[in-house]
């Protein structure tokens, strides 16, 4: 892998702040497009899901636990594999308790689904000594629903981010797929807001990456103090010049 080029501090300040300019324009691109997440319409679930956790069957309004969103990290693990897979397994190597802390601050529940069987997910996850909630949705359409499991003869006419893959042939994708599902809550009725998948499924990281996925979006009123003029990082709405 080559080096940057070596240059004089005078050139280096002036391509240094070229770049800022086009950072700064990335970050409000970015802010109007968690706006326009944000203004999504969403539709409501009326089907009954069933999961199998620690303590047995849950429905997906438990998975909630008391909250009035809801994260699902579609994690590959199809019921016939050993291991899920090992992209998401870096993934969830990464999922601190400190991320989860701050998502249920912002009244949001995060938790994984994979197909597997949960004994299968219950020994994985203590072999990497993980605490987080991993639920099995074996046995239920929730996977083929959301699309995180594409089969043909399951559900003809799956699409993977959004792109049908029937007639694609050898191209197609099918099996399990990696992804994200945002969910809100409203008294009983709970709503289905938001999918990503392919490159934008990768969102484990941050509470605010994840966050910025869902309808409710950060929930910061930050009021600014008097004489400053850049906002926190982080911080709902736009930073300021």
């Amino acid at each position: 892998m080559s080096l940057p080029e070596i240059t004089t501090r005078e050139k280096w300040l002036a391509a240094r702040v070229e770049l800022l300019a086009r950072e700064k324009e990335h970050t409000r691109r970015y802010d109007a497009l968690n706006a326009d997440r944000r203004r999504l319409p969403m539709v409501e679930i009326t089907k009954s899901y069933t999961f199998t956790g620690p303590d047995g069957g849950l429905t997906l309004a438990d998975l909630f636990a008391g909250r009035s969103q809801l994260i699902i990290q579609h994690v590959m693990f199809a019921p016939d594999w050993d291991a899920a897979c090992p992209g998401c397994t870096a993934a969830l190597d990464e999922l601190a308790p400190g991320m989860l802390r701050h998502l249920e601050s912002r009244d949001t529940a995060f938790a994984a689904v994979s197909r597997a069987p949960y004994p299968k997910l219950a020994a994985y996850q203590r072999d990497h000594g993980w605490d987080f909630g991993w639920y099995s949705s074996y046995g239920s359409d929730f996977n083929y629903d959301f699309d995180a499991t594409l089969d043909e003869s399951v559900k003809p006419g799956g699409t993977y981010n959004y792109k049908p893959q029937a007639g694609l042939g050898e191209d197609a994708t099918e099996g399990e797929v990696p992804g994200s599902s945002c969910f809100l809550r409203d008294g009983e009725r709970i709503f289905h807001t938001y999918s990503c998948w392919a490159r934008g499924g990768d969102t484990l990281g941050s509470a605010y990456s994840l966050l910025d996925l869902t309808a409710l979006g950060r929930s910061e009123d930050w009021e600014e103090p008097k004489g400053r003029v850049a906002k926190p990082h982080g911080a709902d709405p736009t930073f300021r010049d």
